[in-house]
């Protein structure tokens, strides 16, 4: 028996409110491709060393040489770190001359940062 048919069967079991809630939450539930790309993210946020590069950009623009300063690691792990966040849209750079910038991509990256940040700060 498929999971949609198994949930069906459990919805009939269940009273009417509980119904419309059930099938008002299905119908905004997110699709495969969507949850995938979003786990992606948090797999991505999930090293410690690409945290503290994101941490370290959410202060300020930086090229790899200061990052690798801050951060405490190989210029060369800074960029392999960098390029696994820019595939992810977590950062983004811009060339003056032979130096490459990088910053945070746009405003949801810092507001994921600091609403995490702040979670565990509560905790």
């Amino acid at each position: 028996m498929s999971t949609y048919s198994d949930n069906n069967a459990n919805r009939a079991n269940t009273s009417d409110s509980a119904k419309e809630l059930l099938d008002a939450v299905a119908s905004e539930m997110i699709d495969d491709e969507t949850s995938h790309e979003l786990a992606g993210v948090f797999k991505v946020l999930s090293d410690p060393s690409r945290v503290k590069i994101i941490y370290a950009l959410l202060q300020s623009e930086l090229c790899v040489g200061d990052i690798s300063s801050i951060v405490g690691i190989s210029q060369s792990a800074v960029s392999h770190q960098l390029r696994v966040l820019r595939d992810k849209r977590l950062v983004k750079s811009r060339r003056e001359g032979q130096l490459i910038h990088y910053s945070l991509d746009d405003l949801h990256v810092i507001n994921l940062l600091s609403e995490c940040l702040e979670h565990i700060q509560e905790g």
